[in-house]
């Protein structure tokens, strides 16, 4: 375009003053998303198929003894892929509950017309096979109600389906075999320990969780993160259009909070801290209309989730003061071996 060329097309010269250009969203890569989806599906089939495994032995379906399979036993399925159909009842639990999650935001999101993707799962060869699933928002919300509403239907949306995980799954978990101690074990939030008094399970420490349980933990878990007040968490964003102006300082408190956390109970409380640290800044959203009334009752119930659902110590034994001295002595003889390597080297010379 020259320098002197006008803008607009030619059959709207003179009159662009009234102009109204409509820019339509990107298309979605619903290849990338199937891809992923089918991806995640079968990274959480390898891992339940692991937990089914250790719950047919009648051992903690985490377990990660030396006489039980490896982490993520690829290994194992190639040998015997029948092996892998054992994993469906964790996995079609958790890509429900990870999927009904996501599809709250959406689903709110193209309610008032805000440009959403679809979600994207993350498969990663873990403990539960996954990294989550997630939605970006590409447009400005055009409300503090609008947030508030795309804000907490997703944790709505897929704790309900974790309570009924949770009370399908404790029905199904029979006893540990007597004398097993596990060598990894999970902190059960106030949501379990109420389930299992209604379901009279008695001791869940002692239980060997059904796949289906351990689904519903995983759900829990990541609601329970997601509600962290701070940020651009969901929580974060029921904060802010709740309270703009408390919205920085309620993500530092936060953020103190997780610190100690850390140190005390789970080291990966001090990741979450130091993320929550670089996204205290939430984007602005205009102030009308605000949230009252029936909203106000709804927020309550997102502290009535995160309640239920979050535990101090995930992971047992995992605290900083048991996890950092041997990090410590780890990177003291990491050292001393390579001061070695290099004295050796040195001789040679």
């Amino acid at each position: 375009m020259s320098e002197n060329a006008s803008p607009f097309p030619p059959t709207l010269e003179g009159e662009h003053s009234s102009a109204v250009w409509v820019i339509p969203p990107p298309r979605h890569r619903l290849w990338l998303h199937l891809l992923l989806l089918f991806a995640t599906f079968l990274s959480t089939m390898v891992v339940g198929a692991r937990m089914q495994f250790n719950f047919l032995h009648n051992q903690p379906v985490f377990s990660l003894n030396d006489d039980s399979l490896s982490l993520f036993p690829i290994g194992w399925i190639v040998q015997h892929p029948s092996n892998l159909l054992l994993g469906m009842p964790f996995s079609l639990t958790l890509m429900f509950i990870l999927l009904a999650h996501e599809m709250g935001h959406y689903l709110y999101a193209r309610h008032y017309r805000v440009y959403a993707t679809l979600p994207f799962f993350v498969p990663f060869p873990s403990l539960i096979g996954t990294l989550g699933a997630f939605i970006r928002i590409k447009s400005p919300i055009p409300s503090r109600a609008a947030l508030f509403d795309i804000g907490i239907a997703g944790p709505i949306a897929g704790f309900i389906p974790a309570c009924g995980a949770l009370l399908v799954g404790l029905s199904l978990s029979h006893p540990l075999t007597p004398g097993t101690v596990s060598d990894f074990q999970l902190g059960l939030p106030l949501a379990f320990k109420i389930a299992g008094r209604l379901l009279h399970a008695g001791n869940l420490t002692g239980l060997s969780l059904h796949p289906i349980a351990a689904a519903a933990w995983v759900g829990m878990f990541a609601t329970a993160l997601n509600l962290l007040p701070g940020g651009q968490l969901d929580g974060g964003h029921i904060v802010f259009s709740v309270s703009p102006q408390f919205h920085r300082a309620v993500s530092f408190v936060t953020v103190l909070a997780l610190i100690p956390l850390a140190k005390y109970f789970w080291t990966g409380w001090l990741l979450w801290a130091v993320l929550l640290a670089m996204t205290t800044r939430h984007p602005p959203v205009p102030v009308r209309p605000s949230v009252t009334g029936g909203r106000r009752w709804i927020a309550a119930f997102a502290v009535l989730m995160l309640v239920l659902s979050f535990t101090p110590a995930p992971f047992t034994h995992s605290s900083g003061r048991e996890v950092w001295p041997e990090v410590r002595e780890g990177v003291r003889e990491l050292i001393h071996e390579l001061r070695g390597g290099a004295r050796r080297l040195l001789l040679r010379k």
